[in-house]
């Protein structure tokens, strides 16, 4: 089976600066402290995705998974590496990603379909489908400003779900929502997943990835933890989760 994604040796850091005022800048400055620090967001990160392959990345919190899925979005671009894709992208990177805030939710619809390479014959042939699957019909031709994020989320998944893309990639959306949505969402990515697309997901919800996806990747500070067995990744991501409460309430595990 080709691969869909190679990302190869990547490392990307990110600055994280302490002050954001004169006044802040002055009072580090007289304490001798530092303005910012430099951290290794990706450390030396290689992983193969195979075509038609659905992906889980797993961790906690700054663990690098988000990270990791927008360098394949083309969001990001490494400090070194390289991350090659084949085919058309669609992804959920954020809640609303895409959506302009002063159009409607019907000429976000063209809009975002557009920035995810669809022509305007296609939105066309599609735009009752995508409707439809959001559920926003009666706010369509409203701003989307005043949308709450569920019908953000509804809507930019709607769009993304249906431009038949090679590669999905959705990160925490499922997140928001009501669970008839959610389980709306979960199906849809069954049925991508059945169609042969190349999906990479992150989400906190661990027993939904199990039962979506093939193979589970663990990351850990950067780094790739474990690459395998969903339910083994899982586990990982538990016994981390737990190690964390017990180091904060003081419990052993």
């Amino acid at each position: 089976m080709s691969a869909s994604i190679v990302v190869d040796s990547v490392t990307k850091h990110f600055t994280l600066r302490h002050a954001r005022s004169i006044k802040e800048m002055s009072v580090r400055a007289l304490r001798r402290q530092p303005l910012s620090d430099r951290f290794k967001a990706l450390d030396d990160v290689s992983l193969t995705f195979a075509q038609g392959e659905t992906v889980a990345l797993m961790g906690l919190n700054g663990s690098g998974k988000s990270t990791l899925l927008k360098m394949i979005s083309g969001v990001l671009n490494p400090d070194s590496g390289s991350v090659l894709v084949r085919g058309r992208i669609a992804g959920l990177i954020d809640v609303g990603a895409g959506l302009h805030p002063e159009l409607t939710g019907r000429e976000n619809v063209y809009l975002n379909g557009a920035i995810l390479g669809m022509s305007q014959a296609e939105i066309r042939r599609k735009f009752d489908e995508i409707v439809d699957f959001s559920g926003v019909e009666r706010f369509l031709d409203d701003q989307v400003k005043f949308y709450s994020s569920g019908m953000f989320m509804r809507l930019a998944f709607s769009i993304a779900a249906h431009t038949e893309p090679d590669v999905f990639l959705i990160d925490e959306v499922l997140a928001v929502g009501d669970p008839p949505f959610r389980q709306k969402c979960v199906n849809r990515i069954r049925e991508l997943r059945g169609e042969g697309r190349t999906m990479v997901i992150v989400a906190h919800d661990i027993k939904m990835l199990t039962g979506l996806c093939d193979r589970g990747v663990t990351m850990e500070h950067g780094r790739v933890l474990f690459d395998g067995p969903t339910e083994q990744a899982g586990r990982l991501v538990r016994e981390a989760r737990a190690a964390k409460r017990a180091a904060h309430t003081g419990t052993p595990t």
